[in-house]
């Protein structure tokens, strides 16, 4: 179930990437063009407009050396004002034009609307003459501005266009995609199971969905040889295990049975127990489903105890089981008991000599022992399979018991976990808890 909200978001990012890279590109083409756009024409007219107003500057101050009456027509390509001066008559011109060397200047003045209007003044000195040429350039700016909204409204409508385009090829291309995962969701939901290939062209999709029937078919072929073993074995185990219980019941009934005899017969009728209890867990674990029960912890917890009590053989060791609240766990006992047999079971063995300790509470069942303790950063690592601690070294095991714990807590939603002890002595507690 969790694999299908993945898959959907996986879907929407990969999607979002191939709108996101379309509007990338289109604004980014579009900006590049606008851009490139101002640049030039600012570019080419400043130096059109900057060569022309000299050398009309320059024209103009040789025609009137050569024409120096006042009313010696002089033609221009374009309306401009045009001002000659001697050096000594330039009192009634702007203050701003009179220490202009020769060039051609940006210049601002206030129209009679109020409003700046923008004008090119170029300035040539001559010996005797000093001539001006005023441009207005507003009508230029006006068509800058006209040019840059233009642009503006391009790049936005160029924009929109490329969202729309990638939204379009995103759900195009994503329809195969989509069609897979709503299959595949389905078959996850319980599902009829059916070939996922011919539903799909024979692409990168179909390709996707051929590897995916192909492995379906595989892990279908092992979750049935897997079953079947299990099955297989159970069956098998159970017979010679019956026949043990029973000659084991059968022992224990002779009135003339010795103490010693009947303590060893007492080890190997629970071991008989415990082995019927391993594989009914084991069995539950393969299928993945909830057993249900009503199982006692305080009556478990009991039988696990006694059990352990008779292996001490003279170990230094003592067991104490607080009296607590009756809890009962929907579980089948086999279940409840291979969890907790495995954490009184390591806190029994790894202690040599202290107490340990069972306390049974409303939401869980706390094992608190006397060994050699445990770092906190392996408190965690250990209920992995193969895993063992550093306090373990030399002792037998394959650290396979804590991990049946775990898996038992996955399937039945409780939590299990071992920790240092507080209280600054050595040893480790182990908690099983009903409830995540």
């Amino acid at each position: 179930m969790a694999s299908a909200p993945k898959a959907r978001l996986y879907r929407r990012r990969l999607r979002a990437r191939i709108i996101v890279s379309f509007v990338l590109l289109g604004t980014g083409l579009t900006a590049a063009f606008a851009l490139a756009t101002l640049l030039l024409r600012a570019g080419i007219e400043n130096e059109l407009v900057d060569s022309w107003l000299a050398s009309e500057a320059r024209s103009f101050v040789e025609f009137k050396r050569a024409h120096p009456e006042p009313d010696a027509p002089y033609q221009l390509s374009r309306q401009i004002e045009i001002i000659a001066r001697s050096p000594r008559t330039l009192a009634n011109l702007p203050y701003a034009w009179q220490k202009l060397d020769t060039g051609v200047y940006d210049m601002v003045e206030t129209g009679p609307d109020g409003k700046p209007r923008p004008y090119k003044l170029a300035v040539y000195r001559g010996e005797d003459i000093i001539g001006f040429l005023r441009y207005d350039v507003s009508q230029e700016r006006l068509s800058e501005k006209n040019l840059l909204i233009a642009l503006l409204v391009t790049l936005v409508a160029f924009s929109v266009l490329a969202f729309l385009l990638g939204l379009w090829a995103s759900r195009r291309v994503m329809q195969p995609v989509s069609d897979l995962a709503t299959r595949l969701q389905r078959f996850s939901q319980g599902g009829q199971p059916e070939p996922l290939a011919p539903q799909f062209a024979d692409d990168e999709v179909g390709q996707l969905a051929q590897a995916l029937d192909d492995y379906a078919e595989r892990l279908t072929e092992l979750v049935r040889r897997d079953r079947e073993f299990n099955a297989d074995v159970s069956h098998e185990l159970r017979t010679p295990l019956a026949v043990i219980r029973g000659a084991t019941e059968l022992m224990l009934a002779q009135p003339d049975l010795e103490p010693k005899a009947a303590m060893r017969l007492k080890r190997i009728e629970r071991a008989v127990q415990q082995c019927t209890d391993l594989i009914e867990a084991l069995l539950t674990l393969s299928r993945g489903e909830r057993g249900h029960g009503a199982a006692s912890v305080r009556r478990i917890v009991g039988q696990i105890v006694e059990a352990h009590r008779l292996s001490l053989r003279g170990k230094a060791v003592e067991i104490v089981v607080e009296d607590g609240p009756e809890v009962v766990v929907d579980a089948p006992d086999a279940v409840l008991a291979v969890a907790l047999g495995n954490l009184i079971g390591n806190a029994v063995k790894y202690t040599v000599q202290g107490e340990v300790r069972i306390v049974i509470r409303p939401d869980r069942v706390e094992i608190t022992d006397s060994g050699p303790g445990i770092p906190a950063e392996e408190a965690g690592r250990v209920f992995e399979r193969g895993v063992r601690g550093k306090a373990s070294e030399g002792s037998k095991g394959a650290g396979i018991g804590l991990a049946i714990v775990s898996r038992l807590c996955d399937l039945y939603g409780w939590r299990a976990s071992l920790s240092p002890r507080g209280d600054g002595a050595p040893g480790v507690v182990a908690r099983l808890h009903f409830s995540r």
